[in-house]
């Protein structure tokens, strides 16, 4: 790799200790690291640790006048090729959010023109804060990328979401941002995301605990290599993703309608939504009332995309996705063949690590040649990208055989 620069903020939290991991891959890779460690940062770890990695000073004054002749934030602005803050705190981020600046970390990172990443670690009663989570929206329109934590045990003895992420993943997404990759350029993709609501009355609707988190990851990694992406999506609370066409729809039959519009003008279609399979024979115009003796609700099967859609396939590459409770192979593979897809990523459920709201996801990628390969457990950003791969591959090698012909 061309040297690139990486400024990297460190803010106060038991995680900073893994920064000096982060520093040290970083430089294996041949990227020179520049640090800026908060007050608060350096009751968890020395300035003296982080300088012995990345062989650079540690900046943790906002006024240092060893470098007199350069103001010393906008030349860490200028310098940096990409910046990220890992671990970010709580503190950091409603700083960030709204602009203000008392500290290095905070004016630096408003006088640079650099990709800004941010790795959040915290408590997760304080990461899923309606705050926390309103800042870390309003930073994502403004072009932050967030690297999503993990769940796990934390530090303080909780167990949930709020864990730094892998730094693996870290590292993957700065080394993503500094070298970009462009080989998806010009293919245009259409991918769904999310839950459909199906209506019984003007209160109430039928749905599933699908979350869009992963049709989303796979729409904004698609861009962000490139690709012309429209991204069909059932009701979700996330923020929409950058250099992408959103077309937001709320029942089964707006996203068939939808997806089915924009099919003919995309070159792959990824369906990682999950809309209904079922929904209401009559919809009532009025509330139900209840009834001592319940309800008997008559329901019918909604119209199946990703089938409509391999009918007329005509050299689109397709790849479905399948939430298995059990043979999930099985399962897997009969959607497949049935549905005329190329690939198939299947899921289980019912593991901690995978299925609907979490953060993580692990699926086995079935493919029409007969293959099948384990992702392993990683972040729906990471997957986006490993789906993203065997697509290109695929588009590569179609094209290979259309210049034999």
């Amino acid at each position: 790799m061309k040297q690139k620069t990486v400024v990297l903020g460190v803010t106060g939290s038991i995680a900073a200790y893994k920064a000096c991991d982060i520093i040290s891959r970083l430089k294996k890779q041949g990227v020179e690291v520049h640090v800026i460690l908060t007050e608060s940062g350096s009751r968890f770890i020395t300035p003296l640790a982080l300088e012995t990695i990345a062989a650079t000073p540690v900046v943790t004054d906002m006024f240092n006048r060893e470098t007199p002749w350069e103001v010393e934030h906008i030349a860490l602005a200028k310098k940096a090729d990409a910046f990220l803050v890992a671990p970010a705190s709580a503190n950091f981020l409603g700083k960030a959010a709204h602009g203000i600046a008392d500290d290095m970390l905070t004016t630096t990172i408003l006088a640079t023109h650099a990709p800004i990443l941010v790795a959040p670690a915290m408590n997760s009663a304080m990461y899923l804060n309606p705050v926390v989570q309103e800042n870390i929206q309003l930073l994502q329109k403004r072009g932050y990328r967030f690297i999503s934590p993990g769940e796990g045990r934390l530090a303080c003895g909780d167990t949930g979401v709020g864990r730094l992420a892998e730094v693996e993943d870290i590292v993957s997404a700065v080394l993503d941002a500094l070298n970009p990759r462009q080989d998806l350029a010009g293919v245009r993709l259409l991918v769904s995301a999310g839950p459909t609501q199906e209506a019984l009355d003007p209160v109430r609707y039928i749905t599933n605990r699908s979350s869009g988190k992963m049709g989303y990851a796979i729409a904004q990694a698609a861009a962000r290599r490139g690709a012309e992406v429209t991204l069909v999506s059932g009701p979700v609370s996330l923020p929409a993703p950058q250099r992408v066409k959103l077309v937001p729809v709320v029942s089964s039959d707006d996203m068939f309608r939808a997806v089915d519009g924009a099919f003919a003008g995309c070159d792959a279609l990824i369906m990682a939504a999950a809309p209904a399979d079922f929904t209401p024979q009559n919809l009532s115009g009025q509330k139900i009332k209840k009834q001592g003796n319940g309800l008997n609700l008559a329901l019918k099967n909604t119209r199946d995309i990703l089938l409509a859609m391999g009918q007329k396939k005509e050299g689109r590459i397709l790849m479905g996705f399948a939430a298995e409770s059990e043979n999930l192979a099985q399962n897997a593979q009969s959607k497949l063949r049935r549905k005329n897809l190329d690939f198939i990523a299947a899921n289980d459920i019912l593991a901690q690590d995978a299925g609907f709201g979490v953060d993580t996801n692990r699926v086995t990628l079935y493919d029409d040649r007969g293959g099948a390969r384990d992702s392993g457990s990683m972040t729906k950003d990471a997957l986006a990208d490993w789906l993203l791969d065997a697509l290109w591959a695929r588009i590569q090698r179609n094209r290979g055989r259309a210049g034999a012909e």
